[in-house]
């Protein structure tokens, strides 16, 4: 043995300092280096969802930003002395036309007044009395001559290209001839004309309050040629003193206004047939002017005392009218600092429209979303008259004095507003206020419906639905596999339920649709069935196993209890669907959905919540059983023992110590699993029917947000309103699911505080 001198003993001390620490330091360089990379991974998750969060938002701040004016230097309009009857611009926002009393249109350019062309209708010196649109969509106008006669005449902008600059050269054609066609006897106080590629209506109003219809038909025969029918002209005395009418684009109602009485006739006409008075409506206040709104359903009603009210046909709902038509009251508007309208002019393919004042001010308002969009004055005296152009992109304001401004309108998304979002908006064509998504439709007259509402609704039905099917079972599942599953059954059931996490949802939704769906409809009555008697199944084959003689018990191992059950379930389930069509017989006359929809007045749908439910449900039960098996097992085992020591039954532990120490996870299993149920986005599109409707029914389809966005971004104009609102459902979806989770994370941190001491 060699021995160590004292001297030498010393050394050995150091030597063996300086080997840990040398053995320490990599150790030391890697726990800082881990944090270091998890600090960066954290912080880069937190900007990668700012940065979402501030995209989104960036995307959807325009669609509340409003509209902008950018007003051109005011212009004298050429004139031939006349008084100015009517004021027009073409689509370019270039040329602008002024038709005067004398039957002269002076087309000029729009940003230096300068004339370009003068054309003189063919009226033989007849002064007019009045010019109206007839179909604005074309640019035909309607003239009507103080000897009652009415000149139809189109207005034409030929586009050329000479030396690759644009030139509008305007003229008038003439699409019904240059022959006025003769109408009434005197002249019209005003004048309503409309006309389609066969027909041609006439409707005018005399001074001593007459009312004329008159109507064309042309019928064309199979071999090409034409016949016109001319109908006689119709008299008819008015309840009211009409000095304004408005008649429908598709000639089936006609407006008779009495402007002082504040009065509204309201008729339905057909052709030659005499026209029926509807009713009278009384709109409260003297009325200034009158225009239809885009699409021929509307009318915008201007009144002295500054309000501006929206009408059109609906059907009454409910009484002893039911289904009969009346002139519905929508909404109003108000104009600010006690302004009196004195002309309306009306965008040509959108339910904006824009006021003129008597303090030379334009307000734009939107009629559906029920907006004051902007407001600007741009004239020294009243506005005399108001005039889009085809692309709502010009606005003419003529004034009083004859100064005109044209103004270039910046208004991209007019159609929202946060009332238009999320409360109930009475569309045209509706009998009562709704809430309504449909981005697009087949019909000329459509528009576009962005309510929130149903989608928002749709998503947490879905989940909803979703949840109380997977929570019971996740959870319950999770309970009696990390507290009663023997050890060897819970390395087969848990890695089993975990790998179900991984099947694609595509396959979940496709077998939803194409067999799941299918199946509840023609086995209605065995799905009820086997939802009301397997959650009464399970406890009472385990009272009856726990009354069973010990020999019995004994014979199954400890933790294996489980595997009885799967025979149980499965007898459970081929005994509902045995007896499910004999009883759907006797019960329910042998179809269970129309019974359900004569008695009880609830409709099915095929793909409808139940199957949601049911598919989400199987997706989310592995995300929840995982976690809160994970957390339920993690439960220290000291803290069971001590109570199983002190004389708790197992169930009293597991009530007492175990779920309350593992309800933070628990808990953020439950949220985890509803924040897949919200996000989910193919079982919903493929097993919902992706029908945007407004009901917790459990047997109507439905349309989430998710699914909304997967399935029109493909067909969104970029920029569009459109494009913008699927965006915005994007960003309600990132705050649906940032305030679950942050709801879970205040609760799991209350619990954990909570329990910490046991």
């Amino acid at each position: 043995m060699t021995q160590v001198s004292p001297a030498e003993a010393p050394d050995r001390k150091p030597r063996s300092i300086v080997a840990g620490s040398a053995g320490y330091q990599p150790r030391y360089l890697k726990d800082r280096l881990a944090k270091i990379v998890v600090l960066i991974g954290g912080i880069g998750v937190i900007a990668a969802l700012l940065l979402i969060f501030v995209y989104l938002l960036t995307e959807v701040a325009p669609l509340f930003a409003g509209a902008a004016f950018e007003a051109r230097p005011a212009i004298t309009v050429p004139d031939d002395g006349s008084p100015a009857l009517y004021v027009a611009a073409e689509e370019q926002g270039e040329v602008g036309t002024r038709i005067g009393q004398s039957g002269v249109l002076n087309f000029f350019d729009l940003h230096s007044g300068a004339l370009r062309a003068q054309v003189a209708l063919p009226v033989g010196g007849i002064a007019l009395q009045r010019v109206v649109d007839v179909a604005p969509e074309r640019s035909v106008l309607a003239g009507g001559l103080v000897d009652g006669s009415v000149l139809i005449f189109q207005l034409d902008y030929k586009v050329t290209y000479p030396d690759d600059k644009r030139l509008i050269t305007p003229s008038v054609v003439y699409p019904r001839g240059e022959a006025p066609l003769p109408f009434m006897p005197q002249a019209p106080v005003h004048l309503a004309v409309r006309s389609s590629d066969d027909a041609l209506m006439l409707a005018g109003a005399d001074a001593d309050g007459n009312l004329y219809l008159k109507s064309f038909e042309v019928t064309t025969s199979l071999m090409g040629d034409s016949e016109v029918t001319e109908s006689a002209v119709q008299k008819l005395p008015a309840p009211v003193k009409p000095d304004l009418l408005l008649l429908e684009p598709e000639m089936r109602w006609l407006y008779a206004i009495d402007k002082a009485a504040g009065k509204i006739a309201f008729y339905r006409v057909n052709g030659s047939e005499a026209p029926k008075l509807i009713e009278v409506a009384d709109a409260d206040a003297p009325i200034v002017d009158a225009h239809y709104l885009a699409g021929g359903i509307s009318i915008i009603v201007a009144h002295r005392d500054g309000r501006l009210s929206q009408w059109f046909p609906a059907r009454q709902q409910g009484g002893a009218n039911e289904g009969e038509t009346y002139l519905a009251h929508v909404r109003d508007f108000q104009l600010e600092n006690g302004a009196t309208p004195t002309a309306i002019g009306a965008e040509p393919r959108r339910r904006g429209f824009a006021v003129g004042d008597d303090q030379g001010r334009v307000s734009l308002f939107y009629a559906t979303s029920g907006r004051l969009i902007h407001q600007q004055k741009l004239l020294d005296t009243s506005v005399a008259a108001l005039a889009f152009n085809p692309r709502a992109q010009l606005l003419l304001a003529l004034g009083t004095d004859g100064r005109l401004v044209a103004t270039d309108v910046h208004n991209e998304h007019p159609e929202i507003s946060l009332s238009a979002l999320w409360g109930k908006v009475w569309y045209e064509s509706y009998d009562e206020p709704k809430l309504l998504w449909q981005s697009s439709s087949a019909s000329a007259d459509f528009e576009p419906k962005f309510s929130m509402a149903p989608l928002a609704l749709g998503t947490l039905k879905g989940a909803f639905y979703a949840m109380i099917f997977a929570v019971p079972i996740a959870v319950l599942g999770a309970i009696f596999t990390a507290n009663f599953m023997s050890p060897e059954m819970r390395q087969v059931v848990k890695p089993a339920v975990e790998v179900l996490a991984a099947l694609p949802s595509v396959i979940l939704g496709f077998l939803a649709g194409l067999w799941l769906a299918p199946f509840v409809e023609s086995n209605l009555p065995g799905m009820f069935l086997a939802l009301l008697l397997l959650p009464l199944a399970v406890p009472t084959f385990g009272y009856l196993w726990m009354r069973a003689p010990q020999r019995v018990r004994q014979s199954v191992p400890m933790g294996w209890e489980a595997a009885l059950l799967m025979p149980v379930i499965a007898l459970i389930v081929w005994f509902c669907f045995l007896v499910a069509k004999p009883i759907e017989a006797l019960a329910f006359g042998g179809n269970m959905q129309a019974w359900m929809d004569h008695v009880l007045g609830i409709g099915y749908d095929q793909r409808n919540a139940l199957v949601v439910g049911i598919a989400m449900g199987v997706a989310v039960i592995p995300v929840v059983f995982s976690i809160a098996e994970d957390a339920i097992f993690s439960v220290p085992k000291h803290l069971s023992l001590g109570s199983l020591a002190l004389g708790a039954t197992p169930w009293q532990t597991l009530i007492g110590v175990v779920l309350p120490t593992a309800s933070p996870g628990i808990f953020s299993a439950i949220m985890i699993g509803l924040g897949r149920a919200v996000g989910e986005t193919m079982i919903v599109l493929m097993a919902t029917g992706n029908t945007p409707v407004t009901d917790f029914s459990l047997f109507s389809g439905m349309r989430t947000l998710a699914a909304n966005v997967a399935v029109e971004m493909p067909e969104s104009e970029v920029g569009s309103t459109h494009f913008r609102m699927l965006f915005l459902s994007g960003l309600v979806l990132f705050l649906f699911t940032f305030f679950f989770n942050t709801v879970a994370e205040v609760v799991r941190s209350r619990l954990r505080r909570k329990y910490s001491s046991l």
